[in-house]
């Protein structure tokens, strides 16, 4: 049984329920729809249950919402509301109703999908992350999944918007580091290894984990249980290649350099990984530049 219900009026009848959506350890997901705004989807936070818990564990997804980017889902509003298992913190965000990365992956069953139709989606995914690692001092996601990236379509074709920027952190000025957090299967080496890990680079780890995904449909080491607890010996995976001729030795080179397993030598940030992205996709752009 979830926390609300269907049909279910909260917030003072502002939102009334209409499904759910997903659910993990931390949250569920709801449809819900509201008499101005329409459909939005809502997240009730399993383990926070005060209103200031809540803005505080938002601070950083209000911030990147209200500077606004067509690849970052806006978040609306936030509170708390009573369930059976008492009170719990929930904020409102863009509805996409084609789902996830993950679904959006999984729906090409006859095969992977399509290289240029990846490259779009990871284009997308740097151009909205960009606006997080330019904030001075950058903002470092720390769980990019394909659970937390939603992915549909608007008048001019693929729309995808990075979700989720709940475990999102400033990095510390000195260092350029935050502490470590996020899905472990995503998580770049270090961020597993030390307590502050997480950085930029570590961001750029997690798409990189993302790209070879899509472009071979399995991940890109073999034994989860392996790499976490031995994160220390975590190494670059076989080529995309061997599982998808179509990746051609450019490409391949970019999504390596992502998942390189030391991050001074690993492409550092969204905006170095985008204009990769963007050469591979208008090989005149590097002509043009060099």
């Amino acid at each position: 049984m979830g926390l609300l219900s269907t049909d279910q009026h909260v917030t003072g009848g502002s939102y009334v329920v209409e499904r759910l959506l997903g659910q993990g350890a931390y949250s569920e997901v709801y449809r819900v729809r509201h008499a101005i705004l329409g459909r939005l989807a809502m997240k009730v936070l399993r383990k926070v249950g005060t209103l200031a818990e809540t803005h505080r564990l938002l601070g950083e997804a209000v911030l990147l919402s209200r500077i606004g980017h067509p690849n970052v889902v806006r978040v609306f509003d936030a509170g708390t509301v009573t369930t059976p298992s008492g009170e719990r913190g929930w904020f409102t965000m863009e509805y996409v109703a084609g789902g996830n990365l993950d679904d959006y992956r999984t729906s090409h069953t006859s095969g992977t999908v399509p290289v240029a139709d990846a490259v779009e989606v990871l284009t997308q995914v740097c151009a909205g992350l960009t606006m997080a690692h330019r904030e001075d001092p950058p903002i470092v996601h720390r769980d990019l999944t394909p659970w937390n990236i939603l992915v549909g379509q608007d008048q001019r074709g693929l729309r995808v918007r990075i979700g989720d920027f709940g475990l999102a952190r400033r990095t510390d000025p000195g260092t350029g580091l935050t502490s470590g957090e996020g899905t472990l299967a995503f998580m770049a080496p270090e961020a597993l290894r030390f307590g502050l890990g997480s950085s930029t680079a570590a961001d750029v780890y997690s798409v990189g984990v993302l790209a070879y995904q899509l472009l071979t449909d399995v991940l890109p080491y073999r034994d989860i249980s392996f790499t976490v607890y031995g994160a220390a010996l975590r190494e670059p995976p076989v080529a995309p290649s061997r599982f998808n001729r179509d990746v051609d030795g450019e490409l391949e080179g970019i999504v390596l350099r992502a998942l390189e397993p030391e991050p001074r030598r690993r492409i550092p940030n969204a905006m170095a990984l985008l204009a990769e992205l963007e050469r591979w996709r208008d090989p005149t752009q590097e002509r043009e530049t060099a």
